[in-house]
């Protein structure tokens, strides 16, 4: 078919739309803005071959641009960039030759084409600009606004300089290609970062909802713009899902989506494909459409549009035996190059390690659960007495699931006396727990319907720990309190464990004296009982060393302080008031903590 057929000028060229073409086309860098090396063989056309105007004319799938141009007329010169209907250069990309017209007007390829008519083109001359691989770009052309017979000289000159433009486009496409790989390397060598140090930071925490933040965080925006993890049932339903993004003027936006995502995911929606297939899903290109397609709720799509969706990537998040129990999604807005078989392979290894570490936590949780609960059961109900208030509670040690050995205790003799004891048994674990069990019911047992003095009780509890084999060394306070005239008098017997507090109705505080020996020991000792009246509004605090110690400093520093802060809120707080501060204070310490007030009324 001749370049004069009619039929060629209505017919859709495809090599404009080549997916290679419009890539390296895109490596250049060009756009409808000047360039001085292209303006400058713009220039070089005019001159040699005595034009009014001459182009480097780059051509994509809707339009032509002019990095280089020398000539045109307003409005076209400032806007360097015409559409298809005003190109003769997009017959040089589809004949992937020379274009050469005396007067286009007399060739019915180009004779309607609105350059003749808008832009003044009559006679052309246009020479390929292609890459490495010999695809056509574009052409650097010489126009004329009137008819004109090309000479021999002036076409090669015109081929000489299309092959040195040639060359310059393909050095900036070789430029970008060269920092591409620089970027990848770079992107390869953090990401080997990342996953190197993703077990450590993912094992750093037994808690879900840090580890899964920990997760997202590590991935954006080394991988992707923004992410989600979706995390299942057994069943395959959403539990839960958050994520992060790149900018943190969309967290608002991501934590709605989020939300949503947990009872909107449809039949079609790919996380759902995953979860049920257990094989990732990559989308190289993607858009709006596939949000819509996957979801039951309308609104996540101008959420979607907000936050971006250029291209995204769904991996498994597997369990023990490749159960799949949720999954990673990451996604780019439009703008970063799409998901490669690279990243996939990146993501399923983060996929198997966030499975590992998802159910660490799942693990720890309900063995914390379970700790809890088997912690509370054996703490006891206080009782009601007349002219005493009490309080108590207990805290878990943060971050550790064993059940530990700390507890307290209060109960009514059948005369209306008031025992009350604090204790903790070495240990943080099962063992641990039922020791203290053990330990309680022996305190309860020992003094119930007693009228023996404190002391006694404390050595008769070590006679009965080493004849009855409890394998236990612990400490303990033992305490009776009774009306007296003028408040309650109060007799305790310390074995090893730390001073009650005494907070007067004045404001002073100060720590009760008189520390023995641990229970347990092989030779039980002598013990010896110490006695105080509680006049109304006084207050006597027992607690167990939680609240008081930390590594970083000795314990006596730790006594100290909480006299200090005892002193600080003053007499008048309400005792659950105490008691909940006194928590709050203690909160992440490395071990238990168990207190027990009581006030004189």
């Amino acid at each position: 078919m001749s370049q004069d057929d009619p039929e060629r000028r209505a017919a859709p060229i495809p090599a404009l739309t080549d997916p290679a073409r419009l890539r390296s086309l895109d490596e250049t860098r060009l756009d409808a803005e000047p360039d001085e090396a292209f303006d400058r063989f713009a220039r070089l056309v005019g001159d040699l071959l005595d034009v009014p105007v001459a182009l480097v004319s780059l051509v994509d799938a809707d339009r032509q641009f002019f990095p280089g141009e020398t000539g045109l007329s307003q409005p076209w010169a400032a806007r360097r960039e015409t559409p298809l209907s005003h190109s003769f250069c997009q017959h040089v990309v589809d004949t992937e030759a020379p274009m050469v017209l005396p007067d286009a007007r007399l060739y019915p390829r180009v004779r309607q084409n609105l350059a003749i008519e808008d832009l003044g083109v009559v006679a052309y001359a246009g020479m390929p600009l292609t890459d490495l691989d010999g695809r056509v770009l574009g052409s650097l052309c010489a126009i004329d606004s009137k008819p004109r017979a090309w000479t021999k000289e002036q076409l090669r000159t015109l081929a000489d300089l299309a092959a040195a433009c040639s060359s310059e486009l393909r050095l900036r496409i070789a430029v970008r290609g060269a920092e591409q790989a620089r970027r990848r390397a770079e992107e390869a060598h953090d990401r080997l970062a990342m996953l190197a140090g993703m077990s450590e930071m993912l094992g750093g925490t037994l808690d879900l909802g840090t580890a899964v933040d920990r997760l997202a965080h590590a991935m954006v925006p080394l991988l992707a713009d923004w992410c989600l993890i979706t995390l299942v049932d057994p069943a395959g339903r959403p539990r839960g899902v958050s994520g992060a993004h790149r900018d943190p003027g969309r967290e608002a936006d991501l934590n709605l989506f989020a939300q949503l995502l947990t009872t909107g995911l449809g039949p079609e929606s790919l996380i759902r494909s995953v979860v049920r297939t257990g094989r990732p899903v990559m989308r190289d290109t993607a858009g709006l459409d596939d949000v819509a397609r996957g979801t039951t709720r309308p609104e996540l799509v101008p959420l979607a549009d907000r936050l971006g969706i250029g291209s995204h990537l769904t991996v498994p998040i597997t369990a023990v035996g490749d159960r799949v129990i949720g999954t990673v999604t990451l996604v780019n807005r439009p703008g970063r190059r799409g998901f490669d078989p690279s990243d996939l392979r990146t993501a399923q290894d983060i996929g198997v390690r966030a499975g590992q570490a998802v159910g660490n936590s799942r693990l720890y949780g309900e063995q914390r659960h379970v700790a809890e609960v088997l912690q509370h059961s054996m703490l006891p109900v206080l009782p009601t007495v007349p002219g005493i208030e009490l309080a108590a509670r207990y805290l878990p040690a943060a971050d550790r699931v064993e059940v530990g050995g700390d507890w307290y205790d209060a109960f009514v003799q059948p005369d209306g006396e008031l025992v009350a004891a604090i204790g903790d048994v070495a240990g943080h674990d099962i063992e641990a727990a039922a020791t203290m069990g053990q330990l309680r019911n022996l305190v309860r047992g020992n003094a119930y319907g007693r009228d023996d003095p404190v002391e006694d009780l404390v050595a008769n509890l070590d006679r009965a720990i080493g004849g009855l084999r409890v394998p236990t060394v612990a400490t303990a306070v033992l305490a009776r309190v009774r009306p007296a005239d003028d408040g309650l008098r109060v007799r305790w017997c310390n074995a090893g464990h730390p001073p009650p507090l005494l907070i007067r109705a004045d404001g002073t505080v100060s720590a009760a004296e008189g520390r023995g020996p641990l229970l347990g020991l092989a030779r039980p000792p002598r013990r010896t009982g110490r006695t105080v009246t509680l006049a109304p509004g006084d207050t006597l605090l027992l607690h167990t060393d939680g609240l008081i110690e930390r590594r970083d400093q000795p314990i006596d520093e730790g006594q100290a302080e909480l006299v200090e802060r005892l002193a600080a809120d003053g007499p008048q707080v309400p005792l659950a008031a105490l008691c909940d501060r006194l928590l709050a204070a203690a909160d992440r310490r490395e071990d238990d903590v168990a207190v027990l007030a009581l006030r004189a009324g």
